[in-house]
């Protein structure tokens, strides 16, 4: 039909317009208070629906009798729209809210900033068995007795056989009547993958750059999810002492004390180690810190935690350093110095929000 291919030529003109401004959209994460659980609304400027609006009352409007230049519209006088509200001279901002799945949001992300197709990890899937039903047969386990197809079995046969009284309308089936579901197990492979999401909420990281950790983290999120199956997702916030905590926690957790970034590596392996085995799971790790520590030698063992527990087991390691006025920033040159030819590390400096494309591109850009 000709209104199925409008509708289909207007979903693409409104997917070029949030390619246009995807750089936008990310850096000011206005869509992120605007998703929900599998749909993301989109605020869309600059396109205007054109409409026919019909009036039904008796009198002058548009397209009925003359009209005065300067005339508003509606047919109200210029004292009335002025008493119900202050005149303007500026014409107003029109824009339409559509909205988008998270497959058809990853899909513009991926081919924007070219990110390539996610080459997951080892031969090992976890798999998930489904059941589909395809068909009844006549025998069978009563647990999977078809009670409405043994009782109409039942029913015809009575009624063939002439012993059915509808005024005593029991039907009793016998064995030739009973019918039973046929399900066809399918053993479906499934890669997931967690994340460890590790942020430094010490006295240096203010608002701001916490802002910026959740709007990369919300887009890493949506291409993640449309790689794989499943995603588990873990939040470690740290200062001189590290702690899991839930999402809205991770972000909402106010800055205080020390920093101490070798504990949060310590709490991961922890996790790590207990509930999620390499050879089943794909390990993803994004850190974000300003790069200020503690200590020369904390930073030593960082690099050797990382060598011996966290880097042979997971997919990729990333470490975005948000910049940040308190912050020496001297982590981002240690991670440099021992992992820059590691090709299961992404380095990122992160000045501010207009930064997160180009951070989001280095973290992902591999494909790993």
């Amino acid at each position: 039909m000709k209104i199925t291919q409008d509708k289909a030529r207007f979903r693409e003109i409104i997917k070029g317009t949030i390619r246009k401004n995807l750089r936008k959209y990310i850096s000011h994460g206005e869509l992120i208070a605007r998703s929900g659980k599998d749909i993301i609304t989109i605020p869309i400027p600059q396109i205007d629906i054109p409409k026919f609006k019909f009036e039904t009352r008796q009198q002058k409007g548009v397209g009925q009798g003359d009209g005065e230049p300067g005339e508003p519209l509606s047919g109200e006088s210029e004292e009335g729209q002025e008493g119900r509200d202050k005149a303007g001279n500026l014409p107003g901002e029109h824009s339409l809210e559509e909205d988008l799945s998270i497959e058809e949001l990853a899909q513009i992300l991926g081919e924007e900033l070219e990110l390539p197709r996610i080459q997951h990890k080892g031969k090992e899937r976890i798999v998930t068995v489904h059941e589909k039903l395809v068909g009844i047969r006549r025998s069978g386990p009563e647990s999977l007795r078809h009670f409405k197809r043994t009782y109409r079995e039942a029913l015809k046969r009575q009624i063939a056989s002439g012993t059915y009284n509808p005024l005593d309308p029991v039907i009793i089936p016998v064995k030739e009547d009973k019918r039973y579901k046929a399900f066809r197990r399918e053993v479906i492979p499934e890669t997931n993958a967690v994340l460890f999401y590790i942020m430094d909420v010490s006295g240096s990281m203010g608002d701001e750059q916490k802002e910026i950790v959740r709007i990369e983290s919300f887009w890493i999120d949506t291409w993640l999810r449309s790689q794989y199956k499943g995603i588990v997702c873990r939040y470690i916030v740290h200062d001189a002492k590290a702690r899991e905590v839930d999402r809205e926690t991770f972000f909402k957790t106010k800055e205080s004390g020390g920093t101490i970034i070798s504990s949060s590596y310590k709490l991961a392996i922890e996790i790590l180690d207990s509930d999620y085995p390499p050879q089943d799971w794909n390990i993803y790790f994004f850190q974000f810190s300003d790069g200020d520590n503690w200590s020369n030698e904390d930073n030593k063992l960082c690099v050797k935690l990382l060598e011996e527990n966290i880097l042979p087991k997971c997919n990729l390691f990333c470490y975005g350093q948000v910049e940040s006025p308190y912050g020496s920033g001297q982590y981002l040159k240690e991670l440099k110095e021992n992992f820059s030819d590691n090709p299961a590390v992404a380095l990122s400096n992160i000045p501010n929000k207009d930064a997160i494309v180009d951070s989001i591109k280095e973290f992902l850009g591999k494909g790993r």
